[in-house]
Order: C-alpha cells, then structure tokens, then sequence
C-alpha cells in the first residue's frame, strides 16, 4: 500500500522547513505550507509504517473545522491547494495545548483510575467510571514538547511561570469553551459525542489565531451517540471514532512509549485496518463521501500545488 511518508521539498523563498510527528513546514516569511503527511504517532512516538490516505483524511477534516469556527475566532488558514496541503499565515504559538474534555475518557481516565482525583489542577468527584460524562468540560492544558512527551500543567502552573499571561489565557479559555460548544454542535449532527479534543493558539500582531488542526481524529475522540448509554450502563466500551484504537493495540502488545519498550510490528493488515478506520472517521464525521486521491506521482503533485498557490 503506497503512503506519504515525508517530504523534503526546497522551494524558491523558503526560509525554514520543520518536520513534525505528522507535517512537514514549509516557511516563507509570514506564510507557511503545511503538508500533512501520512505518518502516525502515538505515545508521542513516530511509528515505523505510514498509514495511506491518514494525511489526506487529517488536511480536508481540519479544513472543513476551521472554516466552519471562522466565527468564533480568527484562524491560521488560507487555502488548501491539494487534499495534503494547508497553507496559511505564520503566527508565534503559545507554549501550552488547551485540552478540552467533555467526558472521562483515554489519558484523563487513566490518571482517574490510578487513585488521582484532580487533572491539571482541576478536581474530579467521586464515582465516576470511564467515558462518563463529566458535570461539564473541563480545561486540562499541557505544555507542548517539541522531544519527548506532552505534560500535564495546570492553570496556576502556567500564570505562575509566565507562559501565558493572564489577559491571554483568559482568551484562550473563553475560544476553548466556545469551540468545544460548536465541535459538539457539529459532532451531534453526525449522530456523534466530542468526547474530548485540543486546541492550539498563536498570535500575530498581538491578536489571537487559531493554529494548526481542529476536530480531527489525530486532535479529537469521538463516540457514536447511538447506545451510548446503553453501553455505559452495562460497563461496556464505547464504539468510538479516534486514534484511541491506536493506542491501545500498542498497549496490548505491549508499546506505551516507555524506554526500552519496542513498537509492535505493524504488519500490512494493521496498516490497511488503520487506514480503513481513518476513512470510515472521515465519512462519519463529515458526513461526505470520501475521495481517494492518486498516489502515483504525490511528490510532484503536492510540490507543484504549493508552487502554484505561493505565486
């Protein structure tokens, strides 16, 4: 199965490239090109097996958000000249990823299965079981590690060690809330629940945008509504939609990114039952048909696309 790994294009005005767990930046100036390749990470680890058609699904899902919550706040897009690229304008991020939850699910409920009643300086009640709703969202930021792993940081922590100020994180909150509420608005119509998601901000000339992905299945989880809660009231697991699944076939084979732990392998039947998943997220969550592109001359194409869109 052919799948974008990378890229390693050398445009003319480039100033600087940067490649990700899944994108590949290209920069020039004030603007930048990002190509969502087809590489998967989890555990904050890049897998060895790419997954055909993930960067295509990713790019048209967070394009499809981002214009859909233009209203909400001002956003980094511009144009998505090819189905693996998005191009738009070059803000200075913030240091923290404001991570919203609507439910107990994933990291959340593993730090409340392990005894912790408090995420990231926000408390918990008593008696909750996994993928419960919560009383409401709750903001549970992490710092953004450009190696290594994402980390747990509360509100004071981030006031405390100046990574925001206050004026800024006050805006950040209130974009979050606000997104959060269009992402479930937007979910419920697909007949699913935002289970939880992240954000990430940057700022040009003093005013806040936002960056990279939005409501897609690398930033979201998502269940289906349909015997929710019936499956919560029998203990069941939740039929989902995210890159959840991911994580724990790692889990059972024993990856959770930890030293001296060795990724699985990744045979060609995982890599097609990964994509599979990632189509079957597109189509449910967009409600629109999935368009698979040509793989045979994607280099060329993605290049000449950028090329194009930057004259």
């Amino acid at each position: 199965m052919k799948a974008l790994k990378g890229t390693n294009f050398s445009f003319p005005n480039q100033t600087k490239f940067y490649s990700g767990k899944v994108r590949d930046v290209y920069y020039f100036g004030d603007k930048m090109a990002m190509v969502a390749t087809d590489r998967i990470s989890a555990f904050d680890v890049i897998l060895p097996e790419a997954i055909p058609f993930k960067g295509q699904v990713l790019n048209q899902i967070a394009a499809k958000n981002l214009l859909a919550t233009k209203d909400i706040c001002p956003n980094w897009l511009e144009a998505t000249p090819d189905p693996n690229v998005a191009i738009g304008h070059l803000c200075e991020p913030f240091p923290v990823e404001m991570v919203i939850r609507g439910y107990l699910a994933g990291h959340a409920w593993r730090e409340y299965k392990s005894g912790k009643r408090e995420v990231c300086g926000v408390a918990l009640p008593e008696g909750l079981k996994e993928n419960d709703k919560l009383p409401a969202p709750i903001i549970t930021p992490t710092t953004k590690a450009h190696e290594g792993h994402d980390e747990d940081i509360s509100k004071e922590e981030i006031l405390k060690q100046n990574q925001v100020n206050a004026a800024d994180y006050e805006v950040l909150e209130k974009y979050t809330q606000q997104l959060f509420a269009r992402g479930t608005e937007l979910a419920d119509k697909q007949d699913l629940i935002l289970v939880d998601t992240k954000y990430e901000f940057g700022k040009i000339d003093g005013e806040i945008y936002l960056i990279d992905e939005v409501h897609t299945p690398d930033s979201s989880r998502y269940f289906y509504k349909e015997g929710y809660k019936e499956r919560q009231q029998k203990n069941e697991p939740q039929k989902q939609l995210s890159k959840e699944f991911v994580r724990q076939w790692l889990i059972e084979n024993g990856f959770q990114g930890k030293d001296g732990q060795k990724v699985p392998e990744m045979t060609e039947s995982v890599v097609k039952s990964i994509s599979d998943r990632y189509l079957e997220l597109y189509e449910k969550v967009s409600g629109e048909p999935f368009n698979k592109q040509d793989y045979s001359n994607i280099e060329k194409r993605i290049e000449s696309n950028i090329i194009a869109a930057l004259k």
